[in-house]
């Protein structure tokens, strides 16, 4: 059985916190994703008792590539709302600084899953209703599936205030540049 991805951007955005601590939902219950797909409560349970008994967990991936992990989920756990899930961006690692780098500009904050179907049914509507999943990775992506599961919330980095700070000299400029200088002001009135 190959394996599939759930995209997920909640109402939320992915939390970053000290540059490399992240969180937020990487699936919610009970929402229509576009692949006409819902998550039903208690579909991770199973899974993640499995992993937790043999002592392995989800990996972090960047953009589902298992060629790219990018840091380690800490806390993986199902909640009334969906699968929320708290982890570490390495900073060891480029890609990683790279995504901290896009959560904090908002670029990017969208979450997905990837996962192996177990137990699923069809509505009369049409949509398959998942109730058990093998929980594989959850990525950090630009494009999720789901549209209100995101990263929680991003955190102000001294980085990217000086960033801010220096974005908003450039805005200043371009706009003193747009306006026309002013005759008694130009150096090339004799």
């Amino acid at each position: 059985m190959e394996l599939e991805r759930k995209f997920a951007q909640a109402d939320q955005v992915i939390a970053l916190k000290d540059g490399c601590q992240i969180s937020g939902y990487a699936s919610l219950f009970g929402a229509v994703d576009q692949g006409g797909d819902i998550v039903e409560p208690g579909a991770y349970a199973a899974s993640l008792a499995r992993l937790m008994a043999s002592g392995r967990r989800v990996k972090m991936l960047w953009q589902h590539d298992p060629a790219q992990p990018i840091g380690i989920w800490d806390e993986v756990r199902e909640d009334s709302k969906g699968l929320w899930v708290c982890g570490r961006l390495l900073p060891d690692v480029a890609r990683a600084r790279e995504a901290a780098a896009l959560i904090t500009a908002g670029a990017l904050d969208g979450l997905s899953i990837g996962y192996r179907t177990v137990k699923a049914s069809k509505s009369a509507a049409g949509q398959r209703h998942l109730t058990e999943l093998d929980l594989w990775e959850v990525s950090l992506v630009t494009f999720p599936m789901l549209a209100s599961a995101r990263v929680a919330a991003k955190a102000e980095a001294p980085e990217a205030e000086l960033l801010q700070d220096i974005a908003a000299l450039f805005q200043e400029a371009r706009v003193s540049l747009a306006q026309p200088t002013p005759p008694e002001m130009r150096k090339d009135q004799p």
